[in-house]
């Protein structure tokens, strides 16, 4: 099942960042599966579907917004170095 958000927004808004309509709708829809998955709430693969990327494409653009491509808990990143380090 597919769901609909709509958000309402001024030209002012577009005007201000210097966006077309498309362009806004495209930054709006990554900055939420951004964060999203900055949060823990989504993985990779779903947050990429969320803003139409791939999902390596999605990583990559991490960065720019200043969100890590990696949202390992320390504790769980220690786990899963403890464990390779028995193998």
């Amino acid at each position: 099942m597919s769901h609909k958000l709509t958000l309402e927004y001024g030209d002012d808004i577009l005007l201000s960042l210097g966006l077309s309509a498309q362009e806004f709708s495209e930054e709006a829809k990554l900055l939420l599966a951004a964060k999203l998955y900055e949060l823990g709430r989504l993985t990779s693969g779903q947050a990429a579907r969320l803003c139409g990327k791939g999902r390596v494409e999605f990583l990559m653009s991490l960065s720019k917004l200043g969100v890590p491509a990696c949202n390992l808990k320390r504790e769980d990143a220690d786990a899963d170095l403890d464990f390779g380090r028995r193998a």
